[in-house]
């Protein structure tokens, strides 16, 4: 086996690798040597088919793998010599396609190598945590919000029009052609308005209307509506309104906390304020980890693998695309051109990313089943009652699971990193606090 390099260029490699036709043939001799004891042929015992027969009749089936398994047995040796790691599916290509059997066999091996990373003092790194401090007024603010959440309603003075956030109780007979269909009908059915819990347009034709009114409302059923028979359908509904209520904000006392599984108010406040504390934490958590990225996109520095960048350019240019034109949903469009903004940004993610990996990988940092598990309970919530099926679907789904690990890898060397640095408390309010968050989602 002959390996020769054919491209050093920055972190490019290139090599090319001749496999005699001697070594294949002793290769496939080997194979078919070690199969021997197992093989029986018409007109010979087990074990005792001449290895000339065989080769006659098994040889070509068994040289494709000898091919293969000697050209990834060059690459692994090549690879643990020299120590490389390619940063992509390596591009193997056989050069001579005119080879025949007997021929040597020519294959080109290029690809493009990880970077050596360079060793980082963190503890150079200085940052700022901002803490708010949680006061009455903040409990309170959230209180006030659980008790607008769940208002009740109280009768409107006789021969007042229904307004938006009012509750209007209503019979209701939907027709379709004409016909009345199953599901479109109930007595004294309460519908807040403004809710958007009924059909696109039907609230909107209520607002106005005063108890003892007879409305029709005329609706289109959504082209996607669950209900096959009704989807894309215009409708009638012949509209009774019985009652217009006005919404009143419940009273801040025991019976609002158990509405919200609470004991009392007070445990009700207690729950609230372990809220806040940790939505607070959180929000200082992402404000300082942004200021950490920043940092040590300042700090570190090193050559990055020119395919990794441009193809993480094409994909925030796609991304971006894409938000700018939301009424495009597939990949029928116009192609897409990178910028030079597209290609900082790209350097950046790729150059902090794999710094995050060798660090990751220095410090053993790994991922354990249970945090996997714990992220995935969270993220089944949002599928409420079908958390199987996405459980189901997680486990035999290996990209899901990858791209669930991967945020959870990239924190804890986030927090290993924030360990050796410098930090400093600084207090704020929680007004700043969300304006400092908001700056940051703007100029994600």
């Amino acid at each position: 086996m002959q390996v020769t390099e054919t491209l050093n260029e920055g972190l490019k490699r290139g090599y090319s690798i001749t496999l005699s036709a001697t070594e294949l043939e002793e290769k496939v001799t080997d194979k078919l040597k070690e199969a021997q004891p197992n093989v029986e042929i018409k007109g010979f015992r087990k074990g005792k088919v001449p290895l000339a027969l065989m080769k006659k009749q098994f040889g070509k089936s068994v040289l494709g793998e000898a091919m293969q398994e000697s050209i990834d047995g060059a690459m692994g040796e090549h690879f643990e010599t020299s120590g490389d790691k390619p940063a992509m599916q390596p591009d193997v290509k056989m050069t001579n396609e005119d080879w025949k059997e007997g021929d040597d066999v020519e294959v080109s091996l290029n690809y493009e190598c990880l970077p050596t990373v360079p060793e980082t003092d963190f503890s150079q790194i200085n940052l700022e945590k901002l803490v708010a401090k949680i006061d009455d007024k903040d409990v309170h603010e959230a209180l006030e919000n659980l008790a607008e959440s769940a208002p009740s309603f109280e009768d409107r003075k006789k021969g007042s029009k229904a307004k938006d956030g009012d509750q209007v109780v209503i019979n209701f007979l939907g027709k379709v052609s004409g016909e009345a269909f199953d599901g479109g009908q109930a007595d004294n059915y309460p519908l807040v308005l403004g809710s958007n819990s009924f059909i696109p347009g039907f609230e909107e034709q209520l607002i106005g209307t005063k108890a003892g009114d007879d409305v029709e409302v005329k609706v289109s059923f959504p082209a996607d509506y669950q209900a096959e028979n009704l989807a894309g359908k215009d409708a009638v509904f012949e509209c009774k309104v019985n009652e217009v209520k006005a919404p009143s904000a419940a009273e801040i006392d025991d019976d609002l906390a158990s509405k919200f599984g609470a004991e009392s108010l007070a445990d009700l406040k207690e729950k609230i304020t372990e809220r806040l504390e940790g939505e607070y934490s959180s929000a200082a958590r992402m404000i300082m980890k942004r200021q950490l990225m920043d940092e040590l996109a300042k700090l570190v520095s090193f050559e990055l693998p020119p395919t990794l960048v441009e193809n993480e350019a094409n994909s925030i240019a796609h991304q971006l695309w894409h938000e700018e034109n939301p009424k495009v949903q597939g990949h029928d469009h116009p192609e897409i051109e990178t910028t030079a903004e597209h290609t900082e940004l790209a350097e950046r993610r790729v150059r902090l990313g794999l710094l995050l990996a060798e660090i990751g990988q220095q410090q053993e940092i790994t991922v354990t089943d249970a945090e996997i598990q714990q992220a995935a309970m969270q993220q089944a919530q949002q599928y409420p009652g079908q958390e199987r099926q996405f459980f189901e679907f997680l486990q035999k789904n290996e990209q899901m699971q990858q791209q669930m690990r991967a945020p959870i890898f990239e924190d804890k060397v986030v927090d290993f990193i924030i360990e050796l640095a410098q930090v400093k408390e600084k207090s704020t309010t929680k007004k700043k606090l969300q304006k400092a968050v908001e700056e940051l989602e703007n100029d994600a």
